[in-house]
C-alpha cells in the first residue's frame, strides 16, 4: 500500500507551505496584510501537519521503500521589492496548488480505505487550503499591476 508515501508527501509539504508562509511575511513585513495573514496561513498549515501525524504514523508500517525523488522542493527563499512580494506570492501559490492536489488524492485514497477519519481530515483541511489559494490569488492580481507595469 503507498497511501503512506503520499501522506508523507503532504505532511512535508504543509511543514514547507508553513515555512515558506513565515519567509514571505517576514520578508515583506511592509506589506501587512501579507506579512499578518501568511503568519495566519502559516498558523493554519501547522495545524494540518498536526492533523495528519497520526495517519503517517498509522500507515507508515504499511509502506515500502519511499521511491527515490518522492519529495519536492518548491521555495528557495523570499526575494525583495514589488516583483518579489508578486514572485513570493506566486510561489506560495505553486505549493499550495501541490498540497491541494495532495489533499484530494488523499481523499479518494481514505474513501477506497473507508477510513472515516482520514477522510474527516482531509476535507476540512482541503477546504483551508483551498481559500489559501484563493487569497494568493487575489493578492497576486492586486500587485502584479504595480510590480509588472508602474516599475
Amino acid at each position: 500500500m503507498h497511501v503512506a508515501h503520499y501522506l508523507g508527501l503532504l505532511h512535508r509539504a504543509e511543514a514547507n507551505l508553513a515555512d515558506a508562509y513565515r519567509q514571505v511575511g517576514a520578508a515583506h513585513a511592509e506589506e501587512a496584510d501579507v506579512h499578518h495573514l501568511t503568519g495566519r496561513l502559516a498558523a493554519q498549515c501547522d495545524q494540518h501537519v498536526e492533523r495528519l501525524a497520526p495517519f503517517v504514523e498509522r500507515y507508515a508500517q504499511e509502506a515500502p521503500q519511499e521511491p527515490e525523488r518522492l519529495h519536492a522542493e518548491l521555495f528557495a527563499g523570499a526575494r525583495g521589492g514589488g516583483l518579489g512580494v508578486l514572485r513570493d506570492l506566486h510561489d506560495l501559490y505553486l505549493m499550495a496548488s501541490y498540497a491541494d492536489i495532495t489533499w484530494t488524492v488523499l481523499g479518494q485514497a481514505a474513501a477506497g480505505l473507508r477510513d472515516d477519519d482520514l477522510a474527516t481530515a482531509v476535507a476540512e483541511c482541503e477546504q483551508d487550503t483551498s481559500i489559501q489559494l484563493s487569497w494568493l490569488r487575489t493578492r497576486m492580481k492586486a500587485a502584479a499591476p504595480q510590480a509588472l507595469v508602474v516599475a
